[in-house]
């Protein structure tokens, strides 16, 4: 049996070869990998002693020889390649191990250069593991570090490797070479000229390649007439709801994972400087009830006061541990998903009791600035028919230095506080949105209509259907009013202050309005419209 290796990195690869020799493999490899495995007492041919043909070109060529290409794609079980392997005095190779120039990393620093990405552009590897991927009867094909242990426990035990390891190992072969080729692509398509004589990277490249790794089949889609299954980007941003953990409960459904991952982005939105715990429960893709507490539990009870009857059956998001005090008050409704960064002994054993509920722990971001960094997607993806629409994620924070404030009256700090509160909560409402808030606690929540009017109006009724005055309340709306009457709504249901994005060709008559009225408004210069 006789082993090819070529690995830009050569993490693992060293006790690969050992086991490998120890097993009477014979080793061949090129330059560098080569090198190294002398260094370390292994007998080993290079490739270019193997061909008789040294490597050239500042190393582009070194692997692209029929007698590389030849040992790699013949069929063992054809008699005219095997004589033609005689023929030419080819060796067969039985096993690959090859990982490519690392292209992704070259391009994702900010500084790479074009010529850089050029020469990061792998040619010999990618030709190699797709000769071999294609003869994966006859040959073992490994691409990733992870891969080793599995096919030396095989070789170890049986001495050789079975078709069904083979297989898999030639499907992860081709996937590898579909990403790294649409890595290239990508970048490539996003270069346009500087006017410079240079070239530029944009931010919505000319050609857009997805490539996702399914987690797993669901049992239908939004309704069960539709198939459906659930993927997860190649490498995850920390914190996003693809890195949960289920501890117990049923299978997620399509809207079971469409719903907590609305909870969980508006919940983890509410960092530890706003109170010491958040809670979001959300229904049908919108937030029912939003608060905050000085722990789960608190914040969880504000939050059901806004709509109890919508969150039966919700969707329940905390930023905070959910300790067994919050997980009586949890256990007590219908829930269908809960999501918490840590959860107490004490809390699970509760929750348990609850066989069908879905309890996922999911770690909280960091607090980098980068949407990466901040558990974000930098963009948002939207199917059309045949098309798509691509755009930066909405990942915009309002601080208060921000707000500029428009009328005679001035809100306090306390109405200040609760402004910014109410806007962030709309934020992640479907527009038209409405949301009244008082004392870090959603009241009345108006969402999807298409007259904002009518979204104040049903706000308010939700709130009078839960039993709770709007009076001195805050109300937040995720687009500016183009009229004096949706302002007006807010105010007839008790709204005291309001926080919009201003920009309406009559702002000014809104504004007069809010003076007239004796309220204060302030002007966030963003709208937050979700689709």
């Amino acid at each position: 049996m006789q082993a090819l290796i070529s690995v830009s990195d050569k993490t693992g690869v060293l006790g690969l070869a050992h086991a490998l020799h120890a097993l009477g493999v014979t080793l061949l490899s090129t330059g560098g990998t080569a090198r190294m495995l002398v260094d370390a007492g292994l007998p080993v041919t290079e490739v270019a002693a193997h061909t008789g043909f040294p490597e050239i070109l500042d190393g582009r060529v070194k692997t692209l020889h029929p007698l590389i290409h030849g040992g790699l794609l013949a069929r063992r079980d054809v008699p005219a390649h095997m004589e033609a392997l005689r023929e030419h005095r080819i060796e067969a190779i039985d096993v690959l191990i090859v990982n490519l120039y690392p292209f992704e990393a070259s391009v994702a620093n900010p500084g790479c250069t074009l010529d850089e990405a050029i020469e990061n552009i792998d040619i010999g590897g990618p030709a190699m593991v797709r000769s071999a991927a294609k003869n994966w009867r006859d040959v073992a094909v490994l691409t990733d570090a992870s891969q080793y242990a599995a096919v030396l426990t095989e070789l170890q035990a049986t001495g050789g490797i079975s078709i069904t390891l083979k297989f898999e190992l030639a499907v992860a072969a081709f996937n590898r070479i579909s990403n790294y080729d649409a890595a290239i692509s990508d970048y490539l398509s996003s270069l346009h000229p500087d006017g410079h004589g240079g070239r530029k990277r944009a931010e919505f490249p000319a050609q857009v390649n997805g490539r996702f790794i399914k987690l797993q089949d669901l049992r239908y889609g939004e309704n069960p007439h539709q198939r459906a299954a659930f993927y997860r980007d190649l490498d995850p941003a920390p914190g996003s709801l693809v890195t949960a953990r289920q501890l117990q409960g049923k299978e997620l459904s399509y809207n079971n994972i469409a719903d907590a991952d609305a909870a969980w982005e508006c919940v983890k939105s509410f960092g530890l400087e706003d109170a010491s715990a958040a809670c979001v429960i959300v229904k049908h893709a919108n937030p029912c009830g939003v608060a905050l507490g000085d722990d789960a539990a608190q914040a969880y009870a504000k939050a059901l006061k806004t709509d109890p009857t919508s969150a039966f059956g919700g969707i329940i998001a905390f930023n905070a541990e959910l300790d067994a005090e919050g997980a009586a008050l949890v256990a007590k409704q219908f829930v269908e998903v809960l999501i918490a960064p840590a959860f107490t002994p004490e809390a699970l054993e509760i929750l348990a009791a609850r066989t069908n509920l879905r309890v996922l722990q999911l770690s909280l971001p960091g607090t980098g600035t980068s949407a990466r960094e901040q558990g974000r997607n930098a963009q948002d993806f939207k199917r059309v028919g045949s098309g798509l629409l691509i755009q930066s994620a909405d990942n915009h924070v309002l601080h208060r230095r921000d707000l500029k404030v428009v009328t005679t009256t001035q809100p306090d700090a306390q109405q200040l506080a609760d402004m910014l509160f109410a806007w962030r909560v709309a934020k992640y409402v479907k527009s038209n949105a409405i949301v009244f808030c008082a004392d870090g606690m959603t009241l009345g929540v108006g969402a999807g209509q298409m007259s904002r009017v009518d979204a104040a109006r049903i706000a308010a009724i939700k709130a009078e259907n839960a039993g709770l005055t709007l009076r001195g309340s805050v109300a937040a709306s995720d687009a500016y009013f183009p009229f004096r009457d949706g302002l007006d709504a807010l105010i007839d249901a008790g709204a005291s202050c309001v926080i919009q994005p201003g920009g309406s060709i009559r702002d000014a008559e809104v504004i007069g309005a809010a003076n007239e009225r004796g309220v204060a408004m302030v002007f966030t210069g963003v709208r937050h419209f979700r689709h």
